[in-house]
């Protein structure tokens, strides 16, 4: 895909942005080796004052869905049953005991609760349309109309309502309303049989990633810690699959309410190796590596052409208002990268470099979200600019404009955007 010239400006962004390499980042913070299952970490929203004489008025949204369980109640049960036969045969060692305990522990909460999103999920969302509202409240003062609209996903309908609910909270006389349709998945969700292929099993793709994760995975150590019996190991324990049973729990554990620290039965340097493989994964499905030939950033071109019709219609209206939108990380992770979102637009070919291109815990971390924030200007107002957040740190992307960033001329970003829709 053809990438309009960055300037020197955006150009030293990018590199400052991915200055720190992702193992001292990781071994710095290990909730980060769970990759997209990274809990959203902001905490405030960056907010540099708009120039003289522009007021916000009109709020374009796309986000992911809140921290959530494992995708499914077998993510936890074939472990928790694995150790309880092992437990049952005398074949644990003391930490292997400690592991089976906390994982029953945490099936009380998590049991028949698969893919759901977790009560953090919901405080995620509320928090960011709380801060959204504080930092932008001419948006949302009176009957502002806000039009939500999330994917069929249960999980994501729920980080819409909770959004919505915090918005309410702030001004009740918001005018919102919330749809969760077929009717809207092409421009939320969308999909294309040529990025189907190349991520389906099908696809080269995925001799590749076996292969790499045959590589990074070394069971061995982890296997001995646990179990106490090497018969029994022979005959119930496929050490690779039980060492990715434990990543994804020890992945996943921030985004529950118990938050049991399953990262200390791996070491730091297994994380990080097991995080490399799910990282690589995703940035070669779904982002802009060189080998998919587009596919993944193509895929989002419907989502981008939302954004632009429905900021259309908001300016010609010219009334305050926001359009919310709620999906998944499969589509943030290459819409990102399709609008050259610095930490999302890493390029690299050889698997085993990718975390030094791109890193997933960058991109999409639960909750993770893309703002346009518009202004106009009180005496112009046909006068647009815009800034661009991602997970609520302002960005530039590669546009050219005569405005100071982080702002940039609407027109000038719609042009970009056009461009980008046409390629």
């Amino acid at each position: 895909m053809k990438r309009i010239i960055l300037s020197i400006g955006v150009s030293i962004l990018a590199v400052s942005a991915m200055g720190q390499t992702s193992r001292e980042e990781i071994f710095a913070d290990l909730d980060k080796a769970g990759g997209v299952y990274y809990a959203y970490p902001a905490t405030s929203a960056d907010n540099t004052p708009a120039p003289k004489g522009y007021t916000p008025f009109y709020i374009s949204h796309f986000g992911r869905h809140g921290s959530r369980y494992l995708i499914s109640d077998n993510d936890y049960d074939w472990v928790a049953d694995l150790l309880r036969r092992a437990r049952e045969a005398d074949a644990l060692t003391t930490q292997g005991k400690e592991l089976a305990a906390d994982l029953d522990s945490l099936l009380v909460e998590a049991s028949g609760r698969g893919g759901d999103l977790s009560p953090l999920g919901v405080r995620q969302h509320k928090a960011i349309a709380r801060r959204m509202a504080e930092n932008y409240p001419e948006v949302f003062k009176g009957n502002a109309k806000v039009d939500a609209r999330s994917t069929l996903v249960v999980r994501c309908v729920l980080s819409m309502a909770a959004f919505c609910e915090s918005l309410k909270e702030i001004n009740p006389a918001l005018d919102i309303t919330r749809e969760s349709s077929q009717r809207y998945m092409p421009d939320i969700c969308p999909w294309n049989s040529k990025g189907s292929d190349f991520r389906s099993d099908k696809g080269w793709w995925k001799e590749v990633s076996r292969k790499f994760k045959n590589r990074q995975t070394r069971p061995d150590r982890l296997v001995k810690a646990i179990f106490s019996d090497d018969e029994f190991v022979d005959k119930y324990v496929n050490p690779y699959n039980f060492m990715w049973g434990i990543y994804w729990l020890a992945a996943d554990g921030q985004n529950t309410e118990g938050k049991i620290d399953f990262k200390r039965y791996l070491t730091p340097d297994e994380m990080f190796d097991l995080w490399q493989c799910f990282n690589a994964d995703f940035y070669a499905r779904y982002a802009d590596f060189p080998g998919n030939n587009g596919v993944a950033i193509k895929e989002t071109v419907p989502i981008l052409k939302d954004i632009v019709d429905r900021a259309d219609v908001a300016l010609a209206a010219d009334k305050p208002s926001a359009s919310l939108r709620f999906a998944h990380d499969g589509n943030l992770v290459p819409f990102s990268a399709l609008l050259g979102i610095p930490v999302a637009s890493g390029r690299e070919d050889k698997v085993e470099n990718f975390y030094k291109a791109w890193c997933d815990f960058n991109v999409s971390p639960m909750a993770g979200n893309i703002q346009f924030v518009f202004f106009k200007n009180r005496k112009n107002p046909k006068d647009i600019i815009v800034k661009v957040l991602h997970n609520e740190k302002e960005v530039v992307l590669p546009v050219k404009s005569d405005m100071a960033a982080p702002y940039c001329r609407w027109s000038d970003m719609r042009d970009y955007f056009v461009r980008l829709m046409e390629e």
